[in-house]
């Protein structure tokens, strides 16, 4: 029985029905980059922390997909309805949590770009652009940041996987590729890797995965003052596991922490690392983007030393999630590890480009390098390195007024842009001390009015104040510390009525 043509002939060749046409596209864009500007210019008066409870937004929605399309300004009006109010702000100038998130807009049209390209990124072939422009940005992020020739760059999603990567060729090639033989039950000595109690969580997750388990990861004591990785305690390690009959395989160095953006000495671990093989991987995921100025480069002395180097342009730089540089010295070793050529997948121009498949974990790949392309591009990296000096000046007033205050203590040293503080009357310590950081700082981000987030250094509470937003001005750092001084004295009343 032949196909009855009738309907697919009576629908436009471009298009199935019901799906949206360039036209409609092209007018739903336009509604849509409104939105964005407008949500842009009205961000300070929404509140910094979703004001939502645990299930309020699934509340919001439908509980069955719908039956007919929605126009688009039906779909806009959910979007402000449902999303906007159990969204965190981190756009906003009053956001001082965790670390910056910027999304510049020059890097929101390149990701737009991205999407609306709709590349196929499995290999040259697929889309030659892709693999160019990324090779090329990457170069241009080199030159910014002062790393020299050989290290070539690669953009991953974020550096949890740069850091997975990382470890996954530290294996194979202390191990002697065991990948391609019995994998790592077939090693004789344990493979141990380094790091300290101060660096990303994505540190523990990478050596699970990568096989290495728990008991081969060791924590390296920290200076007491600086919070950075202990030169002599990571010798130490590294010498008493390989007398034991352990190799140490990998260091993950810390290039500002997770805590305080302390800086691990980078140029002695190198030289640490050097006598046993061990990889060096240098985690700079925030504080990568100080490299981009060229008085803070002092801080990473020694890093070209390193086997591999990741940091994140879509947190202080600017460019939107998800930007992740990862750069190694000796791309032919990421790359023998990595590597899989599939017939489907092979072409004359083999041996002629770089196949980004064998850069990483993932096969598809997005258009990633479009972000950073248009933010550098669009901004300017002057521009970008004016907006992280003002940071940096914003961190140090706010620094040296807590250093003026009475009761106010900066806990750990200001290294960029995160300031360490705890509030410590007279009297006031121990878990009662633990008690009170808490409390004031529950009491400013639930205020709606900022947010920051606390951490535990040597047990103890401390609140960090991380001062990057694209949009936080000295003014709204004014503002913040003076909520702070507000929120410490209410929490001190309700510590002394308790008493």
């Amino acid at each position: 029985m032949g196909m009855d043509t009738t309907a697919v002939a009576s629908c436009p060749a471009h298009r199935y029905p019901n799906s949206m046409t360039p036209e409609e596209f092209r007018r739903a864009g336009h509604q849509l980059i409104d939105w964005i500007a407008d949500h842009r210019e009205r961000i300070e008066s929404l509140p910094v922390r979703a004001p939502v409870e645990p299930g309020d937004v699934s509340a919001a929605m439908p509980k069955t997909p719908p039956e007919s399309p929605l126009t688009f300004a039906q779909m806009l009006a959910e979007l402000e309805r449902v999303a906007v109010p159990g969204t965190f702000q981190v756009q906003h100038p009053m956001h001082f949590g965790w670390f910056p998130s910027n999304a510049s807009l020059s890097s929101v049209l390149g990701d737009i770009s991205c999407a609306g390209l709709g590349t196929l990124g499995i290999s040259w072939e697929s889309c030659p652009a892709l693999t160019e422009v990324e090779e090329v940005v990457c170069d241009w992020m080199a030159q910014l940041t002062g790393l020299p020739e050989p290290w070539k760059g690669t953009i991953h999603d974020t550096a949890s996987t740069a850091c997975l990567t990382a470890l996954l060729v530290a294996r194979e090639r202390h191990s002697d590729y065991s990948e391609f033989s019995g994998g790592l039950q077939g090693l004789q000595q344990p493979l141990v890797v380094y790091s300290t109690e101060q660096a990303h969580s994505s540190v523990v997750k990478a050596a699970l995965l990568a096989g290495f388990g728990r008991d081969n990861l060791r924590w390296i004591e920290t200076d007491p003052e600086t919070h950075a990785m202990s030169a002599p305690a990571l010798r130490k390690a590294m010498a008493e596991d390989a007398a034991a009959g352990r190799a140490p395989a990998a260091v993950v160095a810390a290039l500002g922490a997770t805590t305080g953006t302390a800086v691990d000495p980078i140029g002695e671990i190198v030289r640490a690392a050097e006598p046993y093989g061990a990889w060096v991987h240098a985690d700079a995921a925030m504080a990568g983007s100080a490299m981009l100025l060229p008085e803070c480069r002092g801080l990473f002395e020694g890093i070209e030393g390193a086997d591999s180097i990741s940091w994140n342009p879509h947190k202080w730089m600017g460019t939107i999630l998800d930007t992740s540089l990862f750069y190694v010295r000796d791309p032919l070793t990421l790359q023998h590890v990595m590597s899989t050529n599939p017939s489907y997948l092979q072409s004359a121009e083999d041996g002629q480009v770089t196949q980004y498949r064998d850069w990483g974990i993932p096969l598809g790949r997005r258009f990633r390098a479009l972000k950073l392309w248009f933010h550098l591009s669009l901004d300017g990296p002057e521009a970008i390195r004016a907006r992280l000096r003002r940071d940096l000046e914003n961190a140090r007033w706010l620094e040296q007024q807590v250093r003026d205050t009475e009761d106010w203590q900066v806990v750990a040293p200001l290294t960029l842009q995160t300031v360490c503080i705890r509030h410590q009357p007279a009297g006031l310590a121990g878990d009662e001390l633990d008690r009170h950081t808490l409390d004031w700082l529950r009491r400013v981000n639930r205020s709606g009015r900022a947010f920051l987030s606390p951490s535990l250094v040597d047990g103890r509470w401390l609140v960090r104040v991380s001062v990057g937003v694209e949009s936080t001005e000295r003014r709204h750092v004014e503002t913040l510390w003076q909520l702070l001084q507000e929120a410490a004295a209410e929490s001190l009343e309700g510590v002394k009525s308790s008493n």
